[in-house]
């Protein structure tokens, strides 16, 4: 097959993906898009490698593509953003089938049209391994723009759902995949897994909020992204003391960490339960000083993902 030919076949699989901000998509050097006149435009990239973060003998081409583009989705959410556009790089090695990219962009553009995010290019190249690297772009108010910084001494430290589920299906996937199917509990967790779903409703609705001081998304794990956070802002963090390890290291688990106003938590969590049918799940505190410790005052080492772990 040749790439003008593939093109074509990642192109008809985007024909049910909104595009109407395009100005010019997919077909020529680069692609055109309107921005919003009101709002800020954030911008993030991510990717997904075979032998780092996916197997291609062990999941769905659709997950894989899924995912790919839940990852960059979850960032936005974490700024308060609503996804604009994406771009997509895919990479190939020869003993990759012609159907493999194709089945990846069906996981890509369902979830594209589910969020209103149009897919405006990209680029296909050879490489040693099959890859995806997705960059995305994101529109929110600048008053309801989010980041790490923002939060403070005394802020309550919520999620916006279980955590610890993806990691569980990562251990399924590997190691015993025939469990899948044998109870819900398990298909939960391949789920996860498999098909995060990006916090998107759940990030603009908390951006809006003033009493909302800071968020991150946890897909690299609690441990780890609540010590960014706090590294972010400078101050220091108090974790539950019971939390699991798959909870607080697991990762790509896509939920958002948030650092809340204390006075305004028990009243913000009831109206995000009312509007997004979810609890907000408080798992610390944040305190003067620097790190992640302990109700017990023990520090918590960060032992989530980091791609760089193992470099000299």
């Amino acid at each position: 097959m040749t790439e003008d030919a593939l093109i074509a076949q990642l192109r008809a699989r985007l024909a049910g993906v909104p595009d109407a901000r395009l100005v010019l998509g997919i077909g020529d050097d680069a692609a055109a898009w309107q921005p919003s006149r009101s709002n800020r435009s954030v911008i993030t990239t991510d990717a997904l490698v075979e032998g780092v973060h996916f197997r291609r003998a062990a999941m769905p081409a659709a997950a894989i593509g899924h995912r790919a583009l839940a990852a960059n989705l979850s960032d936005l959410a974490a700024m308060g953003a609503r996804p604009v556009l994406a771009t997509i790089a895919a990479g190939l090695p020869p003993e990759v089938g012609p159907d493999w990219l194709p089945a990846c962009y069906d996981g890509v553009a369902a979830l594209a049209a589910r969020t209103g995010c149009a897919i405006a290019g990209g680029d296909i190249t050879r490489g040693p391994v099959a890859f995806l690297a997705i960059a995305a772009v994101g529109e929110v108010r600048a008053s309801n723009l989010k980041t790490r910084a923002g939060g403070r001494a005394g802020d309550v430290l919520a999620v916006t759902g279980p955590l610890g589920a993806s990691r569980a299906g990562l251990c399924l996937t590997l190691e015993r995949p025939e469990l899948g199917g044998t109870d819900p509990r398990f298909e939960a967790a391949l789920r996860a897994f498999l098909r995060p779903e990006p916090r998107l409703r759940e990030g603009r609705w908390l951006g809006a909020s003033r009493h909302v001081h800071a968020m991150i998304d946890t897909s690299d794990g609690l441990s780890t992204d609540l010590a960014r956070l706090c590294a972010a802002a400078g101050v220091a963090a108090e974790a539950g003391a019971d939390a699991e390890a798959w909870a607080r290291d697991g990762g790509e688990d896509f939920e958002l960490l948030a650092a809340i106003d204390r006075r305004a938590f028990d009243h913000l969590a009831t109206r995000f339960l009312a509007h997004t049918g979810r609890p907000l799940l408080r798992v610390g505190t944040l305190v003067a000083g620097s790190g992640v410790r302990d109700r017990d005052g023990a520090a918590v080492t960060p032992a989530g993902w980091d791609h760089l772990s193992g470099f000299a």
